[in-house]
């Protein structure tokens, strides 16, 4: 019986400081209430996924903005900002016509590796900024991959096949950066 009050307390606490979790939660929640089928909740957390991985790529890009010394990290920065923009615009347009609660900042370990990124200087903060970014690229196609294959939502196909090109485009930008850095 205590243990039921303590995992309340561990779930309100997560969702406090985590608004990715936070927007998978009450997305459930609404789901559930409304019975709904559990192919729809895992629809919803789909589209939190990718939004936040597009909004980490963002978050990234514009501190390698200000911070990158290298003028290939810079343009790949801006790259990203002027693509991704207009593809969480997308996500956010279907997540307003479904009725799905979209994360209002990055998850706790995004945060950190953001964190993580930013503390650096340098080549070291150019190094971090390629890896950090492909990785999150990395995450964001496959998530895309589900989305058109997994989907019970018919509308979510069409929108992860208009993503999934620039998405290809911008880790192909990120491989090229890599080389580039390479000491």
């Amino acid at each position: 019986m205590l243990l039921l009050p303590a995992l309340a307390a561990c779930s309100g606490s997560a969702s406090n400081n985590d608004p990715v979790f936070d927007a998978k939660f009450q997305n459930e929640k609404r789901i559930n209430e409304q019975n709904i089928t559990k192919r729809q909740i895992t629809d919803a957390s789909m589209v939190v996924e990718m939004a936040s991985y597009q909004m980490e790529m963002l978050e990234m890009s514009q501190i390698a903005q200000r911070k990158a010394t290298s003028a290939d990290a810079k343009y790949v920065a801006q790259n990203v900002i002027n693509q991704v923009g207009p593809l969480l615009n997308e996500v956010q347009a279907l997540a307003r016509q479904k009725n799905l609660v979209l994360p209002t900042g990055l998850g706790e370990s995004q945060a950190r590796q953001v964190g993580e990124m930013t503390a650096l200087n340098g080549a070291a903060f150019d190094q971090k900024f390629e890896e950090s970014l492909t990785r999150t690229l990395k995450k964001a196609l496959d998530t895309n991959e589900s989305l058109q294959t997994d989907s019970y939502d018919t509308d979510l196909p069409p929108l992860a096949a208009r993503q999934k090109a620039v998405l290809e485009d911008l880790k192909r930008a990120a491989d090229d950066l890599h080389s580039k850095l390479k000491p």
